[in-house]
C-alpha cells in the first residue's frame, strides 16, 4: 500500500511539473499576455483595490485581443489562469495577497499523503 502510494505521489508531481512546464513554454511563446496582465493588474491596484480577481484579468485580455482589435479569436487556457497570478506575486512579493490563489489540484493530494505519513 504504501508503496502504491508513494508512487502515485511520484506520478503527481511529474504531473504538476508537465503542466508548468507546458504553461511556461506557452507563457514564453505569449509575452503579450504577460504585459497585458501586469498593466491592468497595477491598473486594479492604482485604483484602490486590495484584492482581485485573476480571471477578470485574464477575460480583459481575451476581450482586448477578440473585441477591440478585432484580431479574431484568442486562447488563453483556463489551466493557465493560476499560474500568471502565482508569478505576479513572485515578482511583485508587495502585492503578495492581491489574489486569492489557492493549492493546484496535484499540490492538493501530495498535501493530503504527506499528512497520512508518506
Amino acid at each position: 500500500w504504501r508503496n502504491d502510494m508513494s508512487m502515485l505521489k511520484e506520478q503527481l508531481q511529474e504531473e504538476l511539473q508537465e503542466r508548468k512546464e507546458k504553461w511556461w513554454a506557452w507563457h514564453k511563446a505569449n509575452p503579450h499576455v504577460w504585459q497585458k496582465f501586469e498593466e491592468y493588474t497595477f491598473q486594479a491596484i492604482n485604483s484602490g483595490r486590495k484584492k482581485y480577481s485573476q480571471w477578470a484579468i485574464i477575460n480583459r485580455i481575451r476581450w482586448n485581443a477578440e473585441v477591440e482589435t478585432q484580431g479574431g479569436e484568442f486562447k488563453i487556457s483556463n489551466d493557465y489562469i493560476c499560474f500568471y497570478a502565482r508569478l505576479f506575486h513572485v515578482k511583485h512579493p508587495e502585492y503578495k495577497d492581491f489574489f486569492s490563489v489557492k493549492p493546484l489540484k496535484e499540490e492538493k493530494i501530495i498535501t493530503r499523503l504527506e499528512a497520512s505519513g508518506l
